[in-house]
């Protein structure tokens, strides 16, 4: 009784919003990416309060905010948390809740919302965020009572990092945050994460020992470091060939004799013919998706190759394909119960180099007759990146080329979005300089998605960090032409594009600027952007031609049936003259 109402002493009245920013903070949230907006004031007032262990990053767009707490997601494996205004701001940041929903990563959204007692009469930016959000995110609520917020913003935590991760929005009534309450904050939970079923783990090595041709594929979210080493150990210990999946490098050592490469847009055809081949697949941590299982044609959902499936949701496992067995347990928990494990005799070893070979093989240089042959360029970078370099890439053809031509080591990290949302890059890369500001930070992103998103480079500036963008421009969206000449040969409508001088924009905000239009030009143009320490733009002058780095718009009017040397090709717009400094530079 006395402890209680010591308890009770120390619980001071505050405000809704005072409540809402010590519920962060006691969930252990350390981030909130935000566009300030009128409904939910009284938060920003309390985060004023707390602004010495809640780090608050002003952006410049609501999908920019939103996409760098799912990049800081990403990174870490806990939540950040996105703060928009209501109806217009939703909208906008609507795009990184599905993001964050198929990449299966936690995240909070905050809404601000109307006056609760102004519901149903479409007042201004009136929305239902429950129907709206709720085929987006995990879980949707609406906090109306003060007193509710520990709660409520506790059980938000929970949901978002359990099983399958993901997002959770929760909407905030506008006068709620005013309202003063007397309520204990409510800690983080001290959850025990399953461990794989020894019975399982025996069934899997007993599987394992029968296949001639097995394959291990790597993905999903939350690996920590011990459970990369530990799988990474498990992998090499029983010469498993292992490909990651789609944008997913960042669990896997591509460095290493068992790496084989990826599966998903523009994957190695040679792989996939390959994967076809398999007789035992040991997935851990995908979903197996439709970008990994190249649009569920790899396996049979039926079950005729057999799968092994690993995963921390097992509404997920047997979702498509029929498993031959499942195991529901936490990724790390399953890496670190397998990692010391070591086969009797492994009969797979020739079938691991002739994969291992095809990666390689696939990353040789080929001789392409272009002015800037980015597959040199992505070697080169290779050596020039640090050893723990973060990369985000945006959506497009162009994400294909570091997929191909550089194998990411155990410590870097490559983050995209597996949904192939554009805009995604720019701001993932500040949020994850934000995230581990020692770090260097690389974005990949064409033309098209940096037009989306690119002016929240001003966020970098304002918030001291420095982000490296590779812009490949190609003056089109790539992806689609891609598939408008496969489909429709020479009829090019609708994907051509106009830039501006992307070097003289970045140097417009104070930072860094290069163009980069041969092969030669590009390491002392990136060792440039590195030593300035500054925000950098390196746009890359690739040939429109160059559609992909497997095939060209010729090859693919050829097939469409129509040939190269009669079809007429659609005239690009004019590139802009390149800053006087740009030049320089070069």
């Amino acid at each position: 009784m006395e402890l209680a109402r010591a308890r009770a002493a120390r619980i001071k009245p505050r405000t809704g919003g005072q409540v809402l920013a010590d519920a962060l903070v006691a969930q252990g949230i350390e981030h909130v990416f935000a566009v300030p907006g009128e409904s939910y004031l009284d938060v920003l007032d309390g985060m004023y309060a707390v602004r010495k262990k809640l780090n608050l990053t002003t952006c410049r767009f609501e999908a920019g905010a939103v996409n760098m707490a799912e990049a800081y997601g990403k990174l870490t494996g806990r939540p950040a948390a996105a703060f928009v205004t209501r109806g217009p701001g939703a909208c906008h940041g609507a795009i990184g809740v599905h993001v964050a929903m198929q990449d299966s990563t936690p995240m909070l959204l905050f809404v601000g919302q109307i006056p609760f007692n102004e519901t149903d009469r479409d007042t201004f930016q009136e929305v239902d965020y429950r129907r709206m959000f709720q085929p987006l995110a995990k879980w949707v609520t609406q906090i109306d009572d003060a007193a509710r917020i520990p709660e409520l913003v506790a059980h938000a935590v929970d949901v978002a990092t359990s099983g399958r991760p993901g997002p959770v929005v929760i909407a905030l009534s506008e006068e709620m945050q005013k309202h003063i309450v007397s309520v204990p904050d409510i800690g983080r939970a001290d959850v025990v994460l399953p461990n794989p079923d020894a019975d399982a783990i025996a069934r899997m090595q007993k599987m394992l020992s029968q296949a001639k041709k097995p394959l291990a594929i790597l993905g999903g979210t939350g690996w920590s470091a011990e459970g990369r080493a530990a799988i990474q150990a498990f992998l090499a210990a029983w010469s498993l060939p292992v490909a990651c999946g789609f944008r997913r490098q960042a669990v896997c050592d591509g460095t290493r004799d068992n790496f084989v490469g990826d599966l998903g847009v523009g994957s190695d055809p040679a792989l996939v013919n390959k994967t076809k081949e398999a007789d035992l697949i040991l997935a851990i941590g995908t979903r197996l998706g439709e970008p990994v299982t190249q649009g569920y044609t790899l396996f049979e959902p039926a079950g005729g190759t057999p799968i092994i499936h690993v995963y921390p949701d097992a509404a997920e496992i047997g979702r498509v394909f029929r498993p031959a067995l499942g195991i529901v347990t936490d990724v790390n928990r399953f890496a670190l119960a397998v990692g010391g494990l070591k086969p009797k005799a492994v009969g797979w070893s020739a079938w691991t180099r002739e994969l291992r070979g095809l990666r390689e093989a696939g990353r040789a240089v080929p001789n392409y007759p272009d002015a800037l042959n980015l597959a040199q360029v992505m070697r080169e970078l290779e050596s020039l990146m640090e050893a723990d370099a973060i990369l985000t890439t945006d959506a497009g053809n162009f994400a294909t080329w570091p997929a191909r031509f550089i194998n990411f080591n155990e410590d870097q990290r490559f983050i995209g979005p597996t949904n192939g949302a554009m805009g995604y890059g720019v701001p993932a890369a500040i949020g994850a300089k934000i995230t581990h500001p020692d770090r260097q930070v690389l974005c990949f992103v064409g033309d098209g998605g940096f037009l989306m998103t690119g002016q929240e480079i001003a966020t970098a500036f304002h918030h001291g960090v420095a982000p490296i963008i590779l812009l490949f421009n190609n003056q089109m969206y790539g992806t689609i032409r891609m598939y408008q000449e496969r489909t429709y040969p020479g009829r090019v409508s609708g994907t051509a594009l106009t830039n501006p001088d992307f070097a003289k924009f970045i140097e417009s905000f104070g930072g860094h600027g290069e163009v980069v239009e041969t092969t030669d030009e590009f390491a002392p143009a990136f060792r440039r952007a590195v030593q300035s320490g500054k925000p950098a733009l390196i746009e890359l002058r690739m040939s429109p031609e160059r559609i992909t780095s497997r095939t060209t718009i010729a090859e693919l009017r050829a097939a469409g049936g129509k040939a190269p040397a009669k079809a007429k090709r659609a005239t690009p717009a004019k590139r802009p003259k390149p800053s006087s400094r740009a030049a320089k530079k070069r």
